[in-house]
C-alpha cells in the first residue's frame, strides 16, 4: 500500500463464494479482533472492505493511485461495516445525538439528528436478531423501529421471549 499501487486479490468470502478483483488499497484497519484491507474496488465502483484472512493471493497491478486526501480509515471502516448487508435497520431514539453517541458504535449504522430530542440509526445487519438483542436492546434509550421489516419481526420475537421469560419466574 505503500507504492499506492493497484492490486488483484482472490477473496473468498464462503467456501462457496469467491471472486477475483482489481482494488485501490487505502489502508489494513484492525477492529474488533480482525484484520480488513480498506480498499476502492474496481469492479463495484465503490469502496469495499475485506478481511485480510479471507484472501488467497495478492499480484501487483501496473497502476497507481492516490488516496483520499481527508480519508479516516477506522471512520471509513466502521461507517462500511453498518452497511451493505442484506437487512434494511431504520430505528429513532428518544434521545439527543449527542448522548447516543456513546452507545452507538459505526458497524449499527449512521446516526442523524431528527430533532434536538430524536435521532435515527440507519444501517442494515446480515443478523436482524442480534442486532435487535445484542446492540439496541443495550441501549439505555426509549426506541422506536422503523423499519427493516425483518428487524420488526426480530424485535417483535425477542419482545415476546423476553415476556414469556418473565413471565415463568414469577
Amino acid at each position: 500500500m505503500a507504492a499506492s499501487q493497484r492490486v488483484t486479490v482472490d477473496y473468498h468470502a464462503r467456501p462457496d463464494r469467491s471472486w477475483r478483483t482489481d482494488v485501490d488499497p487505502w489502508a489494513v484497519v484492525v477492529r474488533h479482533g480482525r484484520w480488513y484491507l480498506l480498499c476502492n474496488s474496481h469492479a463495484a465502483g465503490a469502496i469495499r472492505t475485506y478481511r485480510v484472512d479471507r484472501i488467497a493471493s495478492v499480484e501487483p497491478g501496473g497502476e497507481t493511485f492516490s488516496p483520499p486526501a481527508d480519508l479516516d480509515p477506522v471512520a471509513l471502516l466502521e461507517e462500511h461495516l453498518g452497511s451493505g448487508w442484506e437487512f434494511e435497520t431504520r430505528v429513532v431514539f428518544d434521545a439527543p445525538i449527542e448522548e447516543l453517541r456513546h452507545w452507538v458504535g459505526g458497524p449499527m449504522g449512521r446516526l442523524e439528528a431528527i430533532d434536538a430530542d430524536h435521532t435515527r440509526l440507519t444501517g442494515s445487519t446480515s443478523n436482524a436478531l442480534a442486532y435487535a438483542g445484542e446492540w439496541l436492546a443495550g441501549i439505555p434509550f426509549p426506541f422506536h423501529v422503523e423499519g427493516g421489516p425483518e428487524l420488526i419481526t426480530a424485535t417483535r420475537e425477542l419482545a415476546a421471549k423476553l415476556a414469556a421469560a418473565a413471565h415463568t419466574a414469577q
